[in-house]
């Protein structure tokens, strides 16, 4: 191998690792802004509960 092909390999594996490197930013921002979302639903979910709603069941016979 001479100095210009192993130049050229180290560059293009550099590259590589730069591009799963941002590829993992990427993905572990998307998976904070899952979280943010799944705690935002939760807690939407825990607003709308109305306890006093079917606690009563009027019969008449």
């Amino acid at each position: 191998m001479d100095i210009q092909s192993i130049g050229a390999m180290a560059s293009g594996m550099a590259m590589a690792n730069l591009k799963q490197a941002a590829g993992i930013a990427v993905l572990g921002k998307s998976l904070d802004n899952l979280q943010l979302q799944g705690q935002m639903l939760a807690q939407l979910m825990e607003q709308s509960v109305q306890p006093h709603l079917g606690g009563n069941v009027d019969i008449r016979l």
